[in-house]
């Protein structure tokens, strides 16, 4: 492993220790203030996902969201490749993806002009640290090539890192929302 390897790696244990921490502790989720965002943007095609492991439950907001627009998960169709979003309602039949995540049954491919995105470790500046494949950081660049995207990370406040490991290919995030607040990202 490289040295920025090695030091993602060990900032992904501690992530996922503080991650683990704060759903086990009870902390609410706060998909109503993930929804309170959502809200100013009604109607843009939204990619949220189907969580995982300890990620942060999102659907809520993405239920409330389909009322007003198209939403989507992602779906993986190949290493390296980025991701596709395939259209998902609340009721939808469902079949499983790689990783454990839960897909659509049916492939209904949609662009989001807003992402929210799982993570393990956010910084107050934006950075993002996720599993290591790559995938969310090949998908932004894709879709910020196209035209605006808005990439919201959807964590609990103790998944804040004071500094992470990144490197030139890693997509930064332009919102946080949290229990406790919305972190707006400045460039």
């Amino acid at each position: 492993m490289t040295d920025l390897a090695d030091q993602k790696a060990d900032a992904r244990k501690a992530a996922f220790a503080r991650r683990k921490a704060a759903r086990d502790a009870g902390h609410p989720a706060p998909a109503a203030r993930l929804s309170e965002v959502l809200a100013g943007y009604r109607g843009a095609p939204l990619a949220g996902y189907m969580p995982i492991r300890t990620e942060i439950d999102p659907r809520p907001a993405m239920t409330e969201a389909t009322a007003h627009g198209p939403v989507a998960v992602p779906v993986i169709t190949g290493e390296g490749q980025p991701l596709k979003f395939s259209r998902w309602t609340p009721d939808g039949p469902m079949r499983d993806g790689p990783f454990g995540a839960r897909i659509p049954l049916q492939d209904d491919w949609v662009v989001p002009e807003i992402v929210v995105v799982p993570l393990v470790a956010f910084t107050a500046s934006g950075d993002r640290l996720g599993y290591g494949g790559g995938f969310y950081d090949r998908t932004l660049e894709g879709l910020r090539a196209r035209g605006p995207v808005l990439a919201i990370g959807f964590a609990w406040d103790a998944q804040e890192a004071e500094a992470l490991p990144m490197e030139a290919t890693d997509q930064p995030l332009d919102l946080v929302v949290t229990e406790a607040r919305i972190l707006t990202i400045s460039r």
